[in-house]
């Protein structure tokens, strides 16, 4: 007997054209016959400054291959790419492959900049010299992410994504409204052609070449081994261990900030210049929630002091409550910790002291990295107690002690005059990281395991 179908979809690839998702927001997409038009009415600069491809994603040997065969059209006719062109291999392993093959070759004679296979411009290492903070102006990538200011630390670059065929496709005209799909390019001999679909090999045909083995097997026993730190460095610092879950309920919780919409991976923790600290927890953490609004006055980087009164930048207010030993906690809105895997956005809240974060609904990563880092990651099961909750609220999270998979958590909000009420919570943990939790950490609880507690 055949299972009942209640459903059927139907998808017609035929009728499927190429997006473009941005300015700001990998969530805005356009089908690329409309992008031109979208532009113009949004007031989005139409001409592009810069294609950019590859990076770790969209960065295969077939991706690669595939804006090849698109340049090698484009160079038959005599036409180049129109902007600068950045190509960032996805590894070591397509770098040395596509150079062997002579794909990076044909990049270069478009016009292209080879870079090194590292995250480069897509999570901000870019010196960028064409425009100045401030000037409008718009990129595209094959990036995975375009947030406010991620690629160049330029509030007002416009960055659009999409596949590396179509920045590349793109480059060639150098403006948003050109549709690949549907329009002409004129060749040097001032013949008008249009652009074939872009084809390549899945892999490579004569295997891939490794490149340089930079690899470094660590030593059998490293209980010797000891890493040598200057007390004087600002970009490296050893991490010292979370202090572990005292058995107590969360108790009279200062709100360090009560974010009002988008909160980005980015915006808990700015990429960028910032990276050159990334392997310094205390100096990166200056960087927590400067970019976040605050939905107390719309402003960015500007929170009150609950102790002192006091308005000031974010990470020096966390600082100043973890110097007084006040524990703290923040207000999220939805998709709260969107975008990439950052560790840095988990390690700097429980660095400067914060407790739990509570918002509308996770970014499923981020939540697990809150967890690794022993923060309650806590969820409203009403997502209008949000507006419950005032910046001057203290937040009391009830029976910890058991606490459990799939077990609601009590939540007290006591106002400002005094009146109190509550709120359920919802969790994600599994027993595994709630006893991460308890010890602090993920790596407290490896350290606890290795040394044979239960």
């Amino acid at each position: 007997m055949e299972p009942a179908v209640n459903n059927v979809i139907e998808i017609d690839l035929s009728t499927l054209e190429p997006h473009v998702n941005g300015p700001f927001t990998p969530d805005l997409a356009n089908p690329i016959s409309k992008l031109g038009d979208e532009a113009k009415k949004n007031n989005w600069p139409v001409d592009i400054r810069v294609g950019l491809i590859g990076s770790c994603t969209n960065s295969s040997y077939e991706d690669m291959g595939r804006c090849a065969s698109i340049v090698k059209e484009a160079l038959s006719h005599g036409v180049k790419s129109k902007i600068p062109f950045n190509v960032t291999p996805g590894s070591e392993q397509v770098r040395a492959t596509i150079e062997r093959d002579g794909i990076a070759q044909t990049l270069r004679d478009f016009g292209g900049t080879v870079l090194a296979n590292a995250c480069g411009p897509c999570i901000g290492q870019w010196d960028r010299k064409d425009v100045k903070k401030g000037e409008k102006n718009t990129i595209v990538t094959s990036y995975n992410r375009n947030f406010t200011g991620r690629n160049d630390a330029n509030p007002a670059t416009h960055c659009f994504v999409t596949s590396p065929e179509l920045v590349t496709a793109l480059s060639l005209a150098g403006r948003l409204d050109f549709n690949p799909v549907t329009d002409e390019l004129t060749g040097k001999d001032g013949k008008k052609f249009k652009l074939s679909d872009p084809f390549a090999d899945e892999l490579p045909a004569k295997g891939f070449d490794p490149g340089q083995d930079t690899y470094e097997h660590p030593p059998a026993d490293g209980t010797k081994v000891r890493v040598d730190v200057a007390p004087t460095s600002d970009r490296l610092q050893l991490l010292e261990p979370f202090d572990k879950w005292n058995g107590k309920d969360l108790t009279d919780l200062t709100i360090l900030i009560k974010v009002k919409g988008k909160c980005t991976t980015d915006h808990i923790s700015a990429a960028g210049p910032w990276l050159k600290y990334r392997g310094h927890l205390d100096n990166i953490s200056n960087n927590m929630f400067i970019t976040a609004t605050n939905a107390e006055n719309g402003e960015l980087n500007k929170v009150k002091n609950q102790v002192t009164g006091e308005w000031g930048p974010v990470p020096a207010t966390a600082r100043a409550y973890k110097a007084k030993g006040v524990s703290w906690c923040v207000v999220g809105d939805e998709n709260y910790g969107e975008g990439s895997s950052r560790e840095h956005a988990a390690l700097e809240p429980r660095h400067l002291g914060g407790r739990a974060i509570i918002v509308k609904s996770f970014a499923r990563i981020h939540e697990t990295n809150l967890k690794k880092q022993g923060l309650l990651p806590l969820t409203f099961a009403n997502a209008a107690d949000y507006d419950k909750i005032q910046p001057t609220d203290k937040i009391t999270l009830l029976g910890l002690k058991d606490l459990a998979p799939g077990k609601q958590v009590d939540c007290e909000i006591k106002h400002k005059d005094g009146k109190t009420e509550r709120i359920k919570l919802n969790h994600s943990l599994n027993e595994q990281q709630i006893s991460w939790f308890k010890a602090g950490s993920a790596l407290n609880r490896m350290k606890e395991i290795a040394s044979g507690q239960k």
